[in-house]
């Protein structure tokens, strides 16, 4: 009896303790929309990586082109989540804010979020 207990004692921490959120690790940046009503929208495809570490820091590698004028964005962040949102903080970047899980799978993570007006962006990851 008292191994059976150790042994679920043990399984439950581990359970507790060793669960990273869904989003840590490298995912590719497969989509990022901008829309805004009675606009085109903006559409940029596979722009580069996204990283997010365990210890809530991360690392951007993107390059895309706008209108062209070709951008780099390629500096740390630190991130945080909960159950529906996922806050990005970092310097000089559009992505830096707090993001809604529109689909949170192991292998494919869409976020949205506003710019406090009309515009709504859609970020769409993959594994």
């Amino acid at each position: 009896m008292k191994k059976s207990r150790i042994f679920i004692l043990g399984l439950v921490a581990s359970l507790l303790f060793s669960c990273a959120p869904r989003i840590v690790g490298t995912w590719t940046v497969q989509k990022y929309q901008t829309t805004t009503p009675g606009e085109e929208s903006t559409t940029l495809i596979n722009v580069g990586t996204m990283t997010f570490n365990k210890n809530n820091t991360g690392e951007k590698q993107l390059d895309y082109s706008v209108l062209g004028m070709q951008k780099t964005d390629n500096a740390p962040f630190e991130w945080s989540s909960s159950e529906r949102f996922i806050t990005i903080v970092g310097d000089n970047t559009e992505l830096s804010k707090t993001w809604l899980r529109i689909e949170d799978k192991r292998k494919f993570q869409k976020l949205q979020s506003t710019d406090g007006a009309n515009t709504v962006q859609t970020l769409e990851l993959s594994k």
